[in-house]
Formats: C-alpha cells, sequence, structure tokens
C-alpha cells in the first residue's frame, strides 16, 4: 500500500510539473488554470463563494484562451475544439450565476465540466508527439 500511495505521490507531482511546462509555452492557458484552480478547489470543500464572484473574470480568461494563438506543437482539431467548449461554458457558467438563479448542485455541476475539459486539454497536451 505504501509503494501505491508513493507512485500516487510522485505521479501527480509529475502532471503539475509538465503542466507547468505547458503552461510556459502557452501563457494563456497558464492564466486560465489559475482562475480555474482558485475557484475549482474550494468549491471541492464546498465554498462557492470564489466561483460567485469570479465567473466574469473566467470568462474572460477563456475568451482571451480562444483567440490566442495556440503553440504550434498543440495546435490540433482535439485541441482547438475542446478549447472551443472551454470558453462557450465559461460564457454560459458566468450567465447563469450573473442571473441569479443558478442552484449550488447546478454550478458545482458546471464548473466541474468545465473543470473536466480544461484536464483534457492538458492531457491532449501531453500526448501530442512534440
Amino acid at each position: 500500500m505504501k509503494k501505491v500511495l508513493i507512485l500516487f505521490f510522485f505521479s501527480i507531482i509529475g502532471y503539475h510539473l509538465q503542466a507547468q511546462s505547458i503552461g510556459e509555452k502557452w501563457k494563456e492557458l497558464k492564466e486560465f488554470h489559475t482562475v480555474m484552480s482558485q475557484t475549482f478547489h474550494p468549491l471541492e470543500e464546498g465554498n462557492l463563494e470564489p466561483i460567485k464572484t469570479r465567473s466574469t473574470e473566467m470568462a474572460e480568461k477563456a475568451q482571451v484562451l480562444a483567440k490566442s494563438a495556440i503553440p504550434t506543437e498543440f495546435s490540433t482539431p482535439k485541441i482547438k475544439d475542446a478549447v472551443k467548449r472551454l470558453n462557450k461554458g465559461s460564457k454560459e457558467l458566468n450567465k447563469l450565476i450573473k442571473g441569479g438563479k443558478a442552484s449550488d448542485e447546478q454550478i458545482k455541476k458546471d464548473l466541474t465540466a468545465l473543470h473536466d475539459v480544461f484536464h483534457e486539454i492538458i492531457g491532449l497536451c501531453k500526448n501530442e508527439k512534440h
């Protein structure tokens, strides 16, 4: 069991280091990640206040990301599609929150889906042949 935990720990560290190197090549993705991490991780602990107060910022970062020049090594149809979905979903979540009619469960569901799309992009960047 101890070996499994150690392996898991090092795989998480490796993932974050690789995500950092992707962010060094793609500044707009890194900037989006900052807002995502600062809103999603509190959500995991039941704190929705960060996403409720920063949904506009997240939507703006997603739009900047969608308009950015994707680094050549990451510029694939799958990544382009995921970035479009991230942008669209961020706009929709912001609209939902700002409309004042969003339930906490809907916010959790939508932000979790956006988090999954973000990790899809990171995974696609890692798996591309460079």
